[in-house]
């Protein structure tokens, strides 16, 4: 199962779920206050190389920048 990133519209609370492709877009509740008004955001994703390395691609932020990396 994929983990999606969402986040809050009422608090701004930015968090992440692990949830079926099929679900990925049903209402889900902000653990932080509790609100169902939430959005699924684009998040950067990693892929493999080889030799051990990964290349990021996606929307946000550039190589280096990663959180994982």
């Amino acid at each position: 199962m994929p983990i999606y990133e969402y986040t809050c519209n009422s608090c701004g609370h930015k968090f992440e779920v692990l949830r079926k492709f099929e679900e990925r877009d049903n209402p889900i509740e902000c653990p932080s206050c509790k609100s169902s008004d939430t959005r699924r955001e684009m998040s950067a994703f990693g892929t493999a190389k080889g030799s051990g390395s990964f290349g990021w691609s996606g929307t946000c932020g550039s190589p280096g920048s990663s959180r994982f990396g």
